[in-house]
């Protein structure tokens, strides 16, 4: 199947004019002019690599769409499916918490993680998109060891992340702001809210040699099942260097310039929510996305909580990026690619999988058809196949 007139986004140039073939679900050639007969016209629209989405918190969401509500956990996780395949992500990596403490604690207690993370195992060959688990574990949770343990060696979980949401570091190191956003989002009283957080800090404070003893349990799971190990909310050096000590190949969301540019020094690769770059703030106060790519430290982007911010997102980026649309594509696409170990796509390059998608770029864009190995996954209707291919 010949894909023609659309703008290719490789790896380190855009052809402008050009058509890509696809093959038993892999790319099969590329024609750097447009070909006759053709079995799709993109009509001068781009021609780009899937999205792989290595941090999405939706799923919770689709399961419980209201607070109390359940819906059935296989209809969460079509819903999800089709809301990624729509934004141009090909591969997901379903973000899963296992802190039954925290806000959400009882859509993340130890059993119904472990439920939806089996679940998107066995389901995996039903869905449009390449569904993977990226499993968050909470530092202060040690208890949470043993099922991520058994998790990792079934081969249930493909990225693992190291989280500490204790507030007055990482990504509430301001607690002063933390207090008053927990108020309003509440509507208590500053007092409560502080009181609040007092009781977070002293029940999620653990002894160093117990803190010591989790962290090196986990990096070496992680090490003897080739899973990779990802850091969350870096706030320091210090932080970094002993994330870097573990084996982390990539630093989640860091909070502050400072510990972007160490993770970058150290070979780390720094990840960032989509919907930060395209806002050009962080929700939370914290380090801007647009602020570490203009420093040259942002190396990939995640859905983090919103996919269909992704093409948009890139096409801001694009705008300010050395490279233009070549290089703020491969936040999304080839750097995670590399950083996961998924060799096989992630560019537009032959003998990859022709995990596709046909997008125009006018205002904030719009994902037009998406391909998975080749296969059709989603359309708007605009572009047709000229015949069956």
């Amino acid at each position: 199947m010949w894909i023609s007139d659309c703008r290719v986004v490789l790896l380190d140039r855009m052809l402008p004019n050009a058509a890509v073939r696809i093959e038993d679900g892999m790319i099969a050639e590329i024609s750097e002019k447009p070909v006759a007969n053709a079995d799709m016209s993109a009509q001068g629209l781009i021609l780009m690599p899937g999205f792989i989405d290595m941090h999405g918190d939706m799923v919770e969401r689709e399961v419980e769409p209201r607070p109390n509500v359940r819906m059935p956990l296989e209809l969460g996780l079509r819903d999800l499916d089709r809301r990624l395949a729509v934004s141009g992500v090909t591969t997901a990596y379903a973000a899963l918490s296992f802190s039954p403490a925290s806000t959400y604690g009882h859509l993340r207690s130890y059993e119904h993680t472990s439920s939806v993370i089996r679940a998107i195992k066995t389901m995996r060959d039903q869905l449009l998109v390449d569904h993977k688990v990226h499993a968050r574990f909470e530092i202060t949770f040690p208890k949470a060891l043993a099922v991520i343990e058994e998790l990792i060696a079934e081969g249930s979980v493909d990225l693992i992340s190291l989280n500490d949401h204790t507030p007055g570091q990482g990504k509430y190191r301001n607690v002063e702001r933390h207090v008053e956003r927990l108020a309003r989002d509440k509507g208590t009283s500053l007092e409560e809210a502080a009181q609040s957080i007092a009781r977070r800090i002293e029940e999620r404070t653990q002894p160093a040699d117990v803190m010591t003893h989790t962290l090196d349990a986990i990096s070496k799971a992680c090490h003897a099942h080739g899973v990779v190990i990802a850091s969350h909310d870096d706030d320091t050096v210090a932080k970094v260097q002993l994330m870097h000590s573990l084996g982390v190949l990539i630093s989640e969301f860091p909070v502050t310039l400072e510990a972007a540019a160490e993770a970058k020094r150290l070979g780390l690769m720094n990840a960032m929510g989509a919907p930060n770059a395209l806002r050009g703030q962080s929700y939370s106060g914290n380090l801007s996305a647009r602020d570490a790519h203009a420093a040259g430290l942002l190396d990939i982007l995640a859905a983090d909580y919103h996919p269909s911010a992704i093409l948009p997102a890139v096409l801001e980026l694009s705008k300010t990026d050395k490279h233009g649309l070549s290089g703020a594509c491969r936040l999304a696409t080839s750097n995670p690619a590399q950083a996961l170990g998924l060799s096989d796509r992630g560019e537009i390059a032959v003998g990859k999988k022709a995990d596709l998608l046909v997008a125009d770029d006018n205002g904030i864009g719009h994902v037009r058809c998406v391909f998975r190995g080749g296969r059709k996954i989603y359309s708007d209707g605009s572009l047709t196949l000229a015949r069956a291919a």
